[in-house]
């Protein structure tokens, strides 16, 4: 197990799904992690109280992204709450995994499900990092989660599919930009997991649950683990001459 001892970890939209077990994998490995959320306080503050009864560390933050003033909400309050507890305001890791996928084809998308999976999906993964970095030394970590559609054709996932291709080329440009302060920015590629984000289709059926486990090599959905772990690597030490990388944890769904 990667050891992240006296690191701390900012992980967006970690009050569930893939978020969340990264914050859970992250505060096991032994970073403090601050488990931001969108609007959903009792979720949070439930990962919150898994970490610490599992022994680790961790504290909330709240603050809707894809919205006027979003990144520097979340970092006042995020600055507040480290000064308070830790007398600094150093950031160690970012996991920009906080995101939307509005199901659009190209009839459907208006410009507003655009702006708004764009300013959620896109826009704010790139000022959190801009924010991060003014906080962070030399061995700092910037991860940020994609997806296996970028490799694929999803006419109705348009738009999002568009915000992940986005990512991946961003961390491509910021690992050439960060490397010279000796901070890694890479991309994890998850394919289709079973988090609420998917249950629509995964859940609805024995039939539907096994049309989406086809999409893997292996025959089965994914589970968060399946993401966390490798996220893990990418913010530890055994990732440091790794940047500007796309990690594929899709289960073999694009092979």
């Amino acid at each position: 197990m990667p050891n992240l001892t006296g690191k701390v970890a900012l992980v967006t939209g970690a009050s569930r799904g893939i978020g969340r077990g990264i914050a859970e994998r992250l505060a096991a490995d032994g970073a403090l992690v601050v488990v931001h959320y969108g609007s959903n306080a009792d979720a949070a503050a439930e990962v919150v109280a898994t970490i610490e009864a599992a022994g680790g560390a961790a504290f909330a933050v709240g603050q809707m992204l894809g919205v006027d003033g979003d990144v520097a909400g979340l970092f006042a309050k995020l600055d507040a709450e480290l000064e308070s507890r830790r007398g600094s305001t150093d950031l160690d890791i970012v996991v920009n995994n906080a995101g939307i996928a509005p199901q659009a084809d190209l009839a459907a998308t208006t410009e507003a499900i655009f702006d708004e999976v764009f300013a959620v999906n896109t826009r704010a993964p790139l000022f959190v990092a801009q924010a991060a970095v003014e906080r962070m030394g030399e061995g700092g970590r910037i991860v940020s989660i994609s997806s296996g559609v970028t490799r694929q054709a999803w006419p109705n996932l348009l738009a999002y599919s568009m915000t992940k291709a986005a990512i991946d080329l961003m961390a491509r440009t910021l690992a050439k930009d960060l490397a010279p302060r000796g901070i890694t920015v890479n991309v994890v590629a998850a394919g289709l997991v079973d988090t609420d984000m998917n249950a629509s289709w995964l859940r609805a059926s024995d039939e539907a649950r096994a049309e989406g486990a086809s999409l893997s090599a292996f025959g089965r959905v994914g589970e968060p683990a399946h993401v966390a772990d490798v996220v893990a690597f990418a913010a530890s030490e055994d990732a440091r001459w790794v940047t500007g990388q796309v990690l594929d944890a899709t289960g073999g769904s694009v092979l």
